[in-house]
């Protein structure tokens, strides 16, 4: 997560400039600088802090696992470079059948 760019938008939504966020908040300005420079990384503390001061809020949510079949890329890894190459060209004359049947792009959307 790109904690800088986060702080950086919340700051100028909230009109504020880093030395007001700082004498809003008691966070060094330099402090402020370098956390949107990406060169320091906040406390989650220290960034919801920040971020109240602007008016927004640091939110935890829980994200759904993201599983997936490892079957395939096993297979993938079990054959010779030769058997990769053949699978590859037999994968583009699929792709190629499937972009002449709908060629995206080209119909204006």
């Amino acid at each position: 997560m790109d904690f800088g760019r986060l702080l950086r938008l919340a700051r100028r939504r909230a009109g504020l400039s880093q030395r007001q966020l700082a004498e809003r908040t008691g966070v060094a300005q330099p402090t402020i600088a370098r956390i949107e420079l990406g060169v320091a990384v906040p406390r989650v503390d220290t960034l919801d802090r920040l971020l109240g001061a602007c008016g927004e809020t640091l939110e935890v949510m829980r994200r759904e696992a993201v599983d997936f079949d490892r079957t395939l890329i096993r297979r993938l890894l079990a054959m010779t470079p030769e058997e990769r190459v053949a699978c590859l060209i037999e994968e583009a004359a699929t792709l190629r059948r499937l972009d002449e049947a709908h060629p995206v792009g080209r119909r204006g959307l």
